[in-house]
């Protein structure tokens, strides 16, 4: 696939940049350029970012980066099976288990949400730093959702963090998550509360949260666009209103005209 020249791969994060230096210089470059279109396109354009992905996988299998890459572009693409598979391969030649929590969220793709739930309780858990556990979290109350309990994904989702007035980069998305399911269970008092809350955390507009707090309120948004749309047709209408008032006044003049003129030859005759 064709890549801009202005992408070099030097653009490439420096640890995959080091796991890319077991390859030769001038594939390393050609795998780097591939990867970051895949991190340039996997939110706008996921379906490209998974074409860049399956080169970059095609030419270097063997570097967990790029496996890992694979693995999110494909999940971005929900194709969950795939995704889960390039996971494992990435977590056995690193090691890590930063990918727990989104190869937990695959088998909650799968349909086997029951899976997602016994890998919430797994050792690999206490691995993980605060915003990987945060996120197990959430992948085990939306497991929880999955099989209908809805209250027990409210107390998972319960936690110090949730209850911390500091924010960091997953505070909204939790935040959002718990008044969801709030919202779901019909405490819908409480889900605007939270929704709030979420929205206060959201700089980087990562969820939705003021759209929900606007349904919730009853606030209907109008499109401008649609509303300049009516105005020029009644617009139209009333130009076409005035036109055919002109057409009718001009035929009561001619009328009049006419009554005129047979007025004035009666008067003749009579002369």
């Amino acid at each position: 696939m064709p890549i801009p020249p202005e992408v070099t791969g030097e653009e490439i994060d420096p640890d995959v940049r080091q796991e890319l230096m077991s390859l030769p210089k001038g594939l390393a470059e050609d795998v780097s350029r591939n990867l970051v279109m895949v991190a340039q396109l996997i939110d706008e354009d996921p379906e490209r970012a998974y074409e860049y992905a399956k080169v970059a996988l095609r030419l270097a299998s063997r570097v967990a980066a790029v496996r890992e890459a694979a693995g999110f572009a494909a999940y971005a693409n929900q194709q969950y099976s795939e995704a889960l598979a390039e996971f494992r391969a990435a977590r056995r030649m690193s090691g890590g288990v930063d990918l727990w929590p989104v190869m937990a969220d695959c088998e909650r793709g799968l349909g086997r949400p029951e899976r997602a739930l016994a890998m919430a309780g797994e050792p690999e858990v206490q691995k993980l730093d605060k915003a990987g556990q945060v996120e197990m979290r959430l992948v085990a109350a939306g497991a929880r959702r999955d099989m209908g309990q809805l209250d027990a994904a409210i107390v998972t989702l319960q936690s110090p963090e949730l209850a911390s007035s500091a924010h960091h980069p997953w505070t909204a998305r939790l935040r959002y998550a718990y008044a969801d399911a709030l919202l779901a269970a019909g405490r819908e008092q409480e889900a605007r509360e939270w929704f709030a809350k979420a929205l206060e955390a959201d700089k980087d507009g990562a969820t939705d949260a003021s759209d929900r707090l606007a349904e919730l309120d009853g606030v209907e948004f109008v499109d401008a666009f649609d509303e300049d749309e009516e105005d020029d047709e009644n617009g139209a209408l009333d130009a076409d209103r005035g036109d055919a008032a002109d057409v009718v006044l001009d035929d009561e003049d001619d009328d009049e005209d006419d009554e005129d003129d047979a007025e004035d030859g009666d008067e003749r005759r009579q002369g």
